[in-house]
Protein backbone atom coordinates (compact mmCIF):
# COMPACT_ATOMS: atom_id res chain seq x y z
CA UNK A 1 0.00 0.00 0.00
CA UNK A 2 1.58 3.41 -0.82
CA UNK A 3 1.82 5.84 1.54
CA UNK A 4 -0.89 8.20 0.01
CA UNK A 5 -3.26 5.21 0.11
CA UNK A 6 -2.50 5.09 3.81
CA UNK A 7 -3.75 8.36 4.88
CA UNK A 8 -6.32 8.03 2.48
CA UNK A 9 -7.35 5.36 4.64
CA UNK A 10 -6.47 7.16 7.43
CA UNK A 11 -8.84 10.26 6.89
CA UNK A 12 -11.76 7.78 6.00
CA UNK A 13 -11.61 6.56 9.58
CA UNK A 14 -11.46 9.88 10.89
CA UNK A 15 -14.32 10.94 8.58
CA UNK A 16 -16.13 7.40 10.15
CA UNK A 17 -14.91 7.78 13.74
CA UNK A 18 -14.85 11.25 14.50
CA UNK A 19 -17.63 12.77 12.34
CA UNK A 20 -19.85 10.09 12.12
CA UNK A 21 -19.80 10.56 8.09
CA UNK A 22 -19.20 7.35 5.63
CA UNK A 23 -17.04 8.95 3.26
CA UNK A 24 -17.37 8.60 -0.60
CA UNK A 25 -14.31 6.79 -1.27
CA UNK A 26 -13.35 7.95 -4.86
CA UNK A 27 -14.27 11.80 -4.01
CA UNK A 28 -12.14 11.43 -0.73
CA UNK A 29 -9.06 9.84 -3.02
CA UNK A 30 -9.79 12.93 -5.35
CA UNK A 31 -10.16 15.56 -2.71
CA UNK A 32 -7.01 14.35 -1.32
CA UNK A 33 -4.82 14.18 -4.48
CA UNK A 34 -6.27 18.05 -4.83
CA UNK A 35 -4.04 18.36 -1.88
CA UNK A 36 -0.63 17.71 -3.51
CA UNK A 37 2.55 17.11 -1.73
CA UNK A 38 0.88 19.04 1.49
CA UNK A 39 -0.31 16.17 2.56
CA UNK A 40 3.09 14.48 3.16
CA UNK A 41 4.22 17.45 5.64
CA UNK A 42 3.52 17.29 9.27
CA UNK A 43 2.39 20.80 9.13
CA UNK A 44 1.13 21.49 5.80
CA UNK A 45 -1.26 18.49 6.37
CA UNK A 46 -3.04 19.38 8.99
CA UNK A 47 -5.41 22.48 9.63
CA UNK A 48 -5.17 24.11 12.94
CA UNK A 49 -9.06 25.44 13.91
CA UNK A 50 -8.26 27.87 16.72
CA UNK A 51 -5.69 29.68 14.09
CA UNK A 52 -7.47 32.47 12.35
CA UNK A 53 -5.02 32.77 9.62
CA UNK A 54 -4.86 28.94 9.34
CA UNK A 55 -8.43 29.39 8.33
CA UNK A 56 -8.54 32.25 5.62
CA UNK A 57 -6.23 30.46 3.66
CA UNK A 58 -9.03 27.25 3.91
CA UNK A 59 -11.31 29.75 2.63
CA UNK A 60 -9.30 32.24 0.18
CA UNK A 61 -7.22 29.33 -1.08
CA UNK A 62 -9.44 26.65 -1.51
CA UNK A 63 -13.08 28.02 -1.24
CA UNK A 64 -12.44 30.88 -3.49
CA UNK A 65 -9.86 30.52 -5.50
CA UNK A 66 -10.09 26.38 -6.04
CA UNK A 67 -13.64 26.69 -6.41
CA UNK A 68 -14.84 30.12 -7.30
CA UNK A 69 -16.95 30.76 -4.46
CA UNK A 70 -17.78 34.03 -3.02
CA UNK A 71 -17.34 35.54 0.01
CA UNK A 72 -21.23 35.85 0.21
CA UNK A 73 -21.96 32.67 0.88
CA UNK A 74 -21.30 32.30 4.09
CA UNK A 75 -18.01 30.67 3.92
CA UNK A 76 -16.71 31.37 7.02
CA UNK A 77 -19.78 29.81 8.88
CA UNK A 78 -19.47 26.74 6.81
CA UNK A 79 -16.02 26.31 7.87
CA UNK A 80 -16.84 26.84 11.88
CA UNK A 81 -19.15 24.19 11.38
CA UNK A 82 -16.88 21.68 9.77
CA UNK A 83 -14.17 22.95 12.69
CA UNK A 84 -17.02 21.78 15.20
CA UNK A 85 -18.28 18.74 13.56
CA UNK A 86 -14.33 17.41 13.37
CA UNK A 87 -14.14 18.38 17.33
CA UNK A 88 -12.86 20.92 19.30
CA UNK A 89 -10.93 18.92 21.14
CA UNK A 90 -8.85 17.56 18.22
CA UNK A 91 -6.34 20.43 17.40
CA UNK A 92 -4.99 20.31 14.34
CA UNK A 93 -7.40 18.49 11.60
CA UNK A 94 -6.53 16.58 8.66
CA UNK A 95 -6.38 19.33 5.76
CA UNK A 96 -8.01 16.63 3.02
CA UNK A 97 -10.76 16.07 5.57
CA UNK A 98 -11.39 19.11 6.05
CA UNK A 99 -11.64 19.92 2.23
CA UNK A 100 -13.58 17.04 1.83
CA UNK A 101 -16.03 18.12 4.12
CA UNK A 102 -16.34 21.53 2.90
CA UNK A 103 -16.46 19.51 -1.01
CA UNK A 104 -19.53 18.12 0.22
CA UNK A 105 -20.85 21.02 2.36
CA UNK A 106 -20.99 23.24 -0.80
CA UNK A 107 -22.02 20.21 -3.39
CA UNK A 108 -18.76 20.76 -5.42
CA UNK A 109 -18.76 16.99 -5.82
CA UNK A 110 -18.87 17.90 -9.41
CA UNK A 111 -15.36 19.78 -9.27
CA UNK A 112 -13.85 16.74 -8.83
CA UNK A 113 -13.76 14.83 -12.35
Amino acid sequence: MSKRDELIEKYASDLKDKIGMTPDMDLLRKVTIGCGPSIYNKDASTVAGSDKSELETVKNNFLIKKHGLSASQDLDGAIASVMEKYGKSNPSKHRAVVYYMLTKHFGLEGNYK
